[in-house]
């Protein structure tokens, strides 16, 4: 369990595949090897042992490596989750020093190569102060980054949801999402997209001020609401199935937003 509040923001040095690849000893297949992501951190890597959860970029993912003095900590990452979180736009960055043009990779105007950044938090302590929400790790789908505009001191955001029914869950206006897995508020939510504000710490301390349009950012929305919409869901229906993120959308949270709700 995680609430949001970034603490730092890891270099990404490599996401890869490991060099060897497995075969199954029934069939004979040969499938590749798993994917390890390596970061660069400071204060995550102070207290982190081997074992524990980490969320990157708002996915919980599991340490396997340390080096303490090269300053690193590593992750394995399943083939599912990469697919389905915004690591995919990660595959195949190299290890640092490694030749450049990879598919990962970023370059600037100049054609240099910049630096990329994963948001990183450490798992909520049970004695520690909630300042975010409930954030699980568990990503329910990838938007798109629309636009990182400035009005003021302040910057909106704005990211379309994803193009899969199944990928979008209930959003409210002043409700709580999860981008890139730093805790924001819902300032507007209209035809499939969203939009939050952000002060300039924000910016500064995660890695939402490096987005550009276009750029995939992994969301998972407020762990109540969905409960709520699944319960409200089934109710409807009669049934305790499983619901999809369709029939999610057509519960009316407009109630769960203080319009219209019923007095027991």
């Amino acid at each position: 369990m995680f609430t949001g509040l970034v603490e730092e923001k890891g270099r990404l040095l490599a996401f890869s595949r490991a060099a060897s690849a497995e075969v199954d000893a029934s069939s004979g297949a040969v499938s590749e090897g798993s994917w390890h992501l390596t970061l660069a951190a400071r204060r995550v890597l102070s207290d982190a042992a081997l074992g524990d959860s980490i969320a990157v970029n708002g996915c919980c993912l599991t340490v396997v490596a340390i080096d303490r003095d090269a300053g690193t900590l590593t992750f394995d990452v399943l083939e599912e989750t990469r697919r389905l979180t915004n690591f995919a736009a990660l595959s195949g960055v190299p290890a640092s020093g490694a030749n450049a043009g990879a598919g990962g990779e970023r370059r600037n105007g100049q054609g240099e190569r910049e630096e990329r950044h994963l948001n990183l938090e450490r798992s909520l302590r049970a004695d520690a102060r909630l300042g975010g929400h409930f954030v699980t790790g568990h990503i329910d789908g990838v938007g798109r980054v629309v636009s990182l505009t400035r009005h003021g001191a302040d910057y909106r955001l704005e990211v379309s949801l994803p193009e899969d029914e199944a990928q979008r869950g209930p959003i409210v206006h002043k409700g709580s999402i999860a981008i890139d897995g730093v805790s924001l508020t819902v300032a507007e939510v209209d035809d499939g997209r969203l939009a939050v504000w952000l002060i300039p710490t924000t910016l500064a301390e995660t890695n939402l001020g490096e987005k550009r349009p276009g750029d995939p950012v992994n969301l998972e929305y407020d762990l109540l609401g969905k409960y709520a919409a699944k319960i409200l869901g089934d109710s409807r229906r009669g049934v305790s199935g499983s619901s999809s993120g369709a029939d999610a959308q057509v519960v009316e949270l407009a109630a769960l937003d203080g319009a219209d709700f019923a007095q027991g």
